[in-house]
């Protein structure tokens, strides 16, 4: 439940639309719902301005279901499946009407693009960073921020980047997802003014350790005052850049 759902409630009440006891049943489920498998932080779209997400991985879909179903009926905002896999995805589809898939993101109600924000812009140093990449588009879009993809921008091919600075300058932030050595967001990190948040990926040969050399490189990024995520972690990026945003 959020400050403008809390808002509409009270109006209700004063209006005679509602009385005491329904208002206080509606309130009941803050700060949290114990469903024994999950316990839901409800209060928190109030606190933080964004519901919780659900996290796909270990969980049932009958978990995945419970939890959103939950989820849609304590608040207004927009709600995230993450990493969901196929089997999870139909069964969320099938009982909650309205979701928009995004690969392995679903959202349901996304909050409307911004129009005061030029695009943020999600640059891959390579095809194979997309997945993270399309997590993290996803999931910028259903908080209301508008994005654009720059797929395949990699530093093997830097003019490839270069033609794409003047987008890059008026961006009001910037997402750098790269594997590899990670030395696309050193490169973006130089080339912008505006806020850097860097996404090492898993993508590489054996000495790329899974994502641990990418993530080393971007924390010793010789371009001062860019942000570093986990490894894969484009859900993380995307609410890195909200907060920044928002």
């Amino acid at each position: 439940m959020d400050v403008a759902a809390i808002r509409k409630l009270l109006d209700r009440l004063t209006g005679g639309e509602v009385d005491a006891d329904e208002v206080v049943r509606l309130l009941r489920s803050l700060p949290y719902t114990e469903m024994g498998y999950a316990t839901i932080d409800t209060h928190r779209e109030l606190r933080q301005g964004a519901p919780e997400a659900v996290y796909g991985p270990g969980k049932s879909p009958d978990h995945c279901t419970g939890i959103i179903g939950e989820l849609l009926s304590s608040g207004d905002g927009p709600v995230l499946l993450s990493r969901a896999t196929r089997e999870q995805i139909d069964a969320v589809t099938a009982q909650f009407a309205g979701a928009e898939i995004h690969g392995g993101t679903v959202a349901w109600r996304p909050t409307p693009l911004r129009t005061d924000l030029d695009p943020v812009p999600v640059v891959t140093a390579g095809t194979a960073d997309l997945p993270v990449a399309d997590e993290c588009v996803a999931t910028l879009q259903a908080m209301g921020v508008p994005t654009c993809l720059m797929a395949d921008l990699g530093v093997a091919g830097l003019h490839r980047l270069l033609d794409r600075v003047p987008e890059l300058q008026r961006a009001p932030a910037v997402v750098v997802v790269a594997g590899m050595e990670g030395a696309l967001s050193s490169v973006v990190g130089g080339l912008v003014a505006c806020p850097v948040v860097a996404v090492p990926t898993s993508v590489g040969y054996g000495s790329s350790l899974q994502g641990v050399t990418a993530l080393l490189a971007m924390l010793s990024s010789c371009a001062a005052g860019v942000t570093v995520v986990g490894v894969d972690n484009g859900f993380g990026a995307a609410f890195a850049i909200w907060r920044l945003l928002h």
